[in-house]
């Protein structure tokens, strides 16, 4: 009984070290203490940004059907803003993770003034376009003339300040990379806490606000991630993390922008991969009407709820396999990648249970439309079956990129999700009248294929070899 106290009060002064960030060197000790550290400020950081997602889908499943699908329509889309962001952070978290392994802040804070530039750039890029051409958006996707009207505001407003979700992204990824987590967890924190309190305020209208609808689920949205951004930029430019940008590093580096968009290049072909085949499974599913696209929206927002713990753990298996190799200690970083995989596996497992028994029960939490939980649970369902592969595959995937080896990735994506995700979807739901079923089949089994690929290519070593 006492050795349980102890362990029960261990873990307790552990979580709070994890939380507070003052744990600093992950290339020494124990490497279950380090995967602790740093995994529960980014299982936590990854849970605030799912229940983002969960109370977006809360507020506006009261506004409409279509209000839902317009989300689900425009977030397929906007996760082609995720493919660039995503891709840039990956190598921001493999150079400055490897930066730091190698005790150079300084030109881990360099890495750190390149990547943001850069996604203030391509930011610029994307808005231009969602401000001019909202509802072309959303009609090449496949929305009824009455969705569009409906919800062409959101995607105009989520599009036209999609430089909050790059920066948000960057920026977080520029902390992981350093081992400084906490304060990522903290950034959301603040994002999701404005968006929780803002959302019902311009959906609803409170006071002089007005009711905005489904468009004011995107205004709140941009504020809240704004005023995060905000936060992480005086935090690098005061020094209140590894990593304090100055004034001198403000300048055009060529050389690490060359050696960052070497690196991001194959992080943001493996996510362009990835999300475009999920806007093409969504164009398939919108031939399925409203209510089918609705159930799938909310199904989507729910996993993503036990999505973002895996996440959290894929992105601490990354710092530590890059921090690592900085430090020339490729043995331990194998062997984080391999515990961390364990660790999430059996997590997944778990909720994969919840997700078979009680997926009706869950979807009616967010609407009373008899069609759209008949199809949510159905999707929920098939797609927990797989849990577990996407809990050890998200690990090792994310190892390789931490590596910096965001080469092989690409093209485990590329194999999976194009030459068999979207052959097998349309197939299985349009040639041969599956419907639905067919689509969410096709997630499931290509998800599959990419842990067992993944784990085989794993274990052959290469990417201890890769230089960043």
């Amino acid at each position: 009984m006492q050795s349980n106290k102890i362990s029960i009060r261990q873990f307790f002064k552990y979580l709070k070290i994890a939380i507070s960030g003052k744990e600093q060197d992950f290339t020494s000790g124990s490497i279950r203490r380090a995967v602790f550290m740093l995994s529960i400020p980014m299982i936590l950081e990854m849970l605030m940004e799912s229940i983002f997602a969960i109370v977006d889908i809360f507020y506006v499943s009261r506004v409409s059907v279509n209000a839902v699908a317009t989300i689900g329509l425009t977030e397929s889309v906007i996760t082609l803003v995720y493919a660039v962001a995503i891709g840039l952070s990956m190598a921001a978290t493999a150079i400055v993770a490897r930066r730091i392994g190698e005790q150079d802040r300084e030109g881990a804070s360099q890495a750190a003034v390149q990547v943001i530039g850069l996604g203030v750039l391509v930011a610029a890029a994307i808005s231009a376009i969602g401000i001019f051409y909202p509802k072309e958006i959303l009609q090449l996707m496949g929305g009824e003339p009455e969705l569009v009207a409906e919800g062409y505001g959101y995607t105009q407003v989520l599009l036209g300040g999609n430089v909050t979700i790059m920066l948000l992204f960057l920026i977080n990824a520029i902390f992981r990379g350093a081992g400084d987590a906490s304060i990522a967890m903290w950034a959301l924190v603040l994002s999701n806490g404005l968006n929780i309190i803002l959302d019902p305020m311009f959906i609803f209208g409170f006071g002089p606000i007005p009711a905005y609808g489904v468009e004011g689920a995107a205004i709140a949205t941009t504020i809240g991630r704004g005023t995060a951004v905000i936060f992480q930029l005086l935090v690098l430019f005061y020094g209140w993390s590894k990593i304090k940008v100055r004034f001198k590093d403000l300048v055009l580096r060529v050389a690490v922008m060359l050696n960052l968009i070497k690196v991001s290049l194959g992080g943001i072909g493996q996510f362009l991969i990835g999300t475009s085949s999920w806007v093409f499974l969504m164009r398939i599913m919108s031939e399925f009407g409203s209510e089918v696209l609705a159930g799938y929206t909310i199904a989507i927002r729910v996993m993503m709820f036990t999505l973002m713990p895996a996440w959290g753990m894929s992105n601490a298996a990354a710092t530590l396999v890059g921090q690592n190799l900085g430090a020339k200690k490729p043995q331990r970083a194998e062997d984080s990648v391999w515990k961390t995989g364990k660790y999430s596996a059996i997590f997944m497992g778990l909720v994969s249970i919840i997700y078979l028994i009680f997926a009706p029960e869950i979807i009616s939490w967010f609407t009373q439309e008899a069609e759209v939980i008949s199809n949510g649970a159905l999707c929920l369902r098939i797609i927990a079956a797989g849990y577990v592969f996407y809990g050890y595959g998200m690990v090792i995937i994310n190892a390789f990129n931490g590596a910096g080896d965001t080469k092989t990735p690409t093209w485990i994506n590329f194999v999976c999700f194009w030459l068999f995700q979207l052959p097998f979807a349309y197939l299985m739901a349009l040639t041969f009248d599956f419907g639905p079923i067919g689509v969410f089949t096709a997630i499931t089994l290509a998800e599959v294929l990419i842990t067992i690929i993944g784990v085989l290519w794993f274990k052959k070593g290469f990417w201890k070899a890769t230089e960043v």
